[in-house]
């Protein structure tokens, strides 16, 4: 169990994860000390602080911290996180912890303290140590202090939007809350199967009810009565998993049969201790429906479980929006709503097991075989080969070759130094739990789930690809504007995506009333408090929507661009260029051109922005996301809440003569990717709106302001234009 312990003292057993000489992992345990911006690694918990350490290294501004989610390694689930110098990709420390609590304390500690550090923090955080920190950094550059506040006045945890609720009451049942969606007025296409949901009050705390309702082991007969047996199909990544769930029929009326569920599971945890868990239907080839069995399709549903009486308690939230598939047209409204609710008490079930057990918390010994061998029994079902995207095909970190206790280590060692004899031999790692196939799931569940299609390709991008393909053996046809690719050089960049002022023409874009957004104020720093955005510093002036072979980087210094336009002219326009690369195989880019007539250096804080290093960038960037319009799936899947993105995710920045350019690659994160493909979708039926803005960390830096804003309206992948290469 990891704790604080005071200061900048954080300290616990994890597990190091590393690779053989056969690319296969397995685990170490060690004890990790974190102070004054050092990680040092132990064999055994030091009986003193001026004990040597095994290995260590500096966590200065350079390091980000990724959570890959939940991962099988010799039959033992770890929850894992790695360390990556964004000076050297290859540069990396793959860790795990044995319940996703632990995890999130230590990536939130290591994120604070990556924050917090100067470019220069490796020359004197040893005091105590004999041996040298190895900083992951490659080179040092000249910043200022950039990191002031940025720690004590951290952002409310509540919503940077400002939104209504859809949500409207329409009864209590059995100490659960109920309550409905309404229809969308906007909406084209009419909805048989309304969302409900149902809200309660569980005394455990939220990793515990989490470890719960991910269970599809024996522990699940004690609270869900509808559950007859599941099992994980295939495992996408430490986020994502497909699951085959099948009900019992005695809580269903008379003379229906049997219902099951093919799910696609994504799961994340929030800063502030909530989890969320997300389904929806889809199709696998190895899970055909089953005799006896009517399988039901879920359109979306899940659960939010968020703490509440100091941690003690949580508030679950379970939803659910699903066609029961009934053959008898008539019988649809009222008993499929009666069946709904009645799956929806779970909940009450719940809250009675964990209160007869008073906060039973599973142990992690439990939670890990159980989940291992649902994993186990995905591997019965079929043969094949997924890809799993992992971070240490290029290698470990935290550099050098373990040796004896006290032994100090001058440099750091390759791969191969990693990779040494004696774990070889005394390892023997199992074969991989994830070895299934790469097209074994597709996007179709059937004529009445059309807009549920998802695929399994690891990317959003793919399943765009793979739809794409389903609508043409449909119509037996090809569009000539899907035939047509625009040569890279001679597209227009800066001129693909349609605008519409109204909001009203599909696949198109337009800007967000300002006010939407919540920045910090003036006096921020003192009442932590933020306010109503008034107006953007600079104006939208053209969008892309973009599909190639590859990565599309710098659209700004492509010839044909609208940047390039305007630097021809030799004009005082700056531009900021906003480019979310989605990878897959076929890679989109969607891009939001920014552009100025004022003087960069009349803003301070922008030119501080532009002329920077990626460090100080990455601790800067910030975006607001918002589902204005969306099922409840994807609302949950998108906070509306103001994220540093270069924490997250890998930036990429291209500096121009007129224009900066952020290329922000969402495939760099398990947990972005996960929730891009849950977007994608839903896509042309959301309306997203967007912000971008650059976070004030000083008082002199108040209040902040908005670049820009984005609004998309119904944004339609097929409509993407194709760039050759």
């Amino acid at each position: 169990m990891s704790s604080p312990s005071g200061g900048n003292r954080m300290e616990g057993w994890l597990y190091m994860i590393r690779s053989n000489r056969l690319g296969l992992q397995y685990s170490r345990k060690r004890y990790f000390v974190l102070e004054d911006h050092c990680l040092k690694s132990f064999k055994s918990a030091p009986d003193s602080n001026c004990q040597d350490p095994v290995r260590s290294a500096v966590i200065d501004s350079c390091i980000r911290v990724t959570d890959h989610g939940r991962e099988s390694i010799q039959r033992k689930v770890f929850f894992i996180f790695t360390l990556c110098n964004t000076s050297n990709h290859n540069d990396q420390l793959k860790l795990g912890a044995s319940s996703p609590d632990e995890a999130a304390r230590w990536i939130q500690t290591l994120q604070d303290v990556s924050l917090k550090a100067g470019p220069n923090v490796g020359d004197n955080v040893l005091d105590c140590s004999k041996s040298p920190c190895r900083s992951f950094r490659v080179h040092q550059s000249n910043s200022i202090d950039w990191t002031l506040y940025s720690s004590t006045f951290a952002d409310p945890v509540s919503s940077d939007v400002i939104a209504p609720s859809p949500w409207t009451i329409f009864g209590c049942q059995n100490g659960l809350r109920l309550f409905k969606e309404p229809k969308d007025k906007d909406s084209s296409w009419r909805d048989d199967h309304p969302a409900l949901m149902a809200v309660g009050v569980v005394e455990g705390t939220s990793e515990a009810i989490f470890q719960t309702i991910m269970s599809l082991g024996p522990s699940r007969s004690e609270w869900d009565f509808c559950f007859y047996k599941g099992y994980v199909v295939e495992h996408l990544d430490g986020h994502t998993d497909i699951i085959h769930k099948q009900f019992h029929s005695d809580w269903m009326p008379w003379g229906m049969k049997c219902r099951d569920l093919l799910l696609r599971r994504y799961w994340r945890r929030d800063d502030d201790g909530t989890y969320v868990i997300l389904y929806h239907s889809v199709f696998h080839k190895r899970c055909p429906t089953q005799k006896g069995y009517v399988r039901a399709c879920l359109k979306s549903g899940g659960y939010v479980i968020s703490p509440t009486n100091q941690g003690k308690h949580s508030v679950v939230k379970h939803m659910l929006a699903i066609d029961w598939k009934f053959w008898r047209s008539y019988l649809k409204p009222s008993l499929a709503r009666s069946i709904t609710i009645k799956l929806l008490e779970r909940v009450a079930a719940l809250r009675e097991m964990f209160r007869a057990k008073s906060g039973y918390m599973p142990s992690s010994d439990f939670s890990s075989g159980e989940l291992s061998r649902e994993i186990r029994q995905c591997n019965s079902v079929g043969d094949g080969k997924v890809d799993i995207w992992t971070t240490e095909s290029n290698g470990n970190s935290l550099g050098t070759k373990e040796s004896d206790m006290g032994r100090t280590l001058s440099r750091r060692a390759s791969l191969g130094d990693l990779n040494d004899d004696a774990d070889e031999f005394f390892d023997v790692p199992e074969p991989s739990d994830y070895d299934h196939s790469e097209d074994d799931w597709t996007s179709n569940f059937g004529p009445e789930c059309q807009d549920l299609r998802h695929s399994r390709l690891s990317t959003a991008a793919g399943f765009v690809k793979k739809l794409h393909d389903l609508a043409v053996q449909k119509r037996g046809y090809t569009d000539l504007r899907e035939m047509t690719s625009v040569d890279r050089d001679s597209c227009c960049y800066g001129c693909t995506l349609l605008k519409d002022s109204t909001s009203t023409l599909l696949s198109s874009y337009s800007t967000t009333e300002p006010s939407t957004f919540l920045i910090r104020g003036k006096s921020f720093f003192e009442d932590n408090q933020k306010v109503k955005a008034k107006g953007t510093l600079m104006q939208l002036v053209g969008a892309d929507w973009i599909k190639s072979d590859m990565r599309e980087d710098d659209l700004g210094g492509r010839p044909n661009s609208i940047v390039q336009k305007y630097a021809a002219k030799d004009g005082p326009e700056f531009f900021f260029i906003v480019n979310i690369q989605v990878p897959g195989s076929s890679p989109h880019s969607l891009a939001f051109y920014y552009m100025m007539s004022t003087p960069l250096g009349e803003v301070p804080l922008l030119e501080s922005f532009v002329n920077g290093d990626d460090a100080f960038r990455n601790s800067r960037f910030k975006l607001i996301p918002c589902i204005a319009k969306g099922p409840w799936i994807v609302k949950q899947t998108v906070r509306n809440k103001a994220c540093l993105i270069g924490q997250q995710l890998q930036i990429n920045y291209f500096r121009g003569k007129n224009y900066l350019e952020v290329g922000i690659d969402v495939g760099s994160s398990t947990l972005a990717r996960g929730a891009v493909s849950v977007v994608f979708g839903y896509l042309s039926h959301l309306v997203i709106e967007m912000a971008f803005l650059i976070q004030a960390n000083t008082y002199e830096e108040l209040p902040e302001y908005l670049l820009g804003t984005c609004r998309l309206n119904h944004l339609d992948p097929s409509k993407s234009v194709p760039v050759a290469i």
